[in-house]
């Protein structure tokens, strides 16, 4: 699918896949997240860490009637407060979308896959 805006300029289309990659490299700025992780991977208790190449696999953007609805997959820190990532997460992807993009999204989702002990 495709994001429009229009301006007294024209029509701006934004890919799914040019919000996803946004959304993914605000959220690898926060504190706390190791990663981002696929959501189709987690098997077994283990999500395998996407690379900066990826980071579009691991988030999910959905419109429906006008809505915009995104989820991301991550993997958080071990000893980081979960719902204060999680907090920092959804504020600054609905930060940058809006400032980078002028993107109003109703609902960013978090989905936390793992743990891992932070380097």
């Amino acid at each position: 699918m495709v994001f429009e805006q229009s301006t007294q300029h024209g029509k701006i289309l934004i890919s799914d896949e040019v919000i996803a990659v946004l959304a993914g490299s605000a959220a690898l700025e926060c504190y706390g997240l190791v990663g981002m992780a696929s959501q189709h991977s987690f098997k077994d208790g283990i999500s395998d860490l996407l690379g900066r190449e990826n980071l579009s696999k691991g988030v999910e953007v959905k419109q429906e009637a006008g809505s915009l609805q995104i989820d991301l997959y991550i993997v958080v820190g071990y000893g980081t407060k979960i719902s204060e990532v999680a907090h920092n997460v959804q504020a600054k992807v609905r930060y940058v979308l809006n400032d980078v993009a002028g993107i109003e999204v109703d609902q960013v989702n978090i989905i936390v896959q793992g743990v891992r002990v932070l380097k």
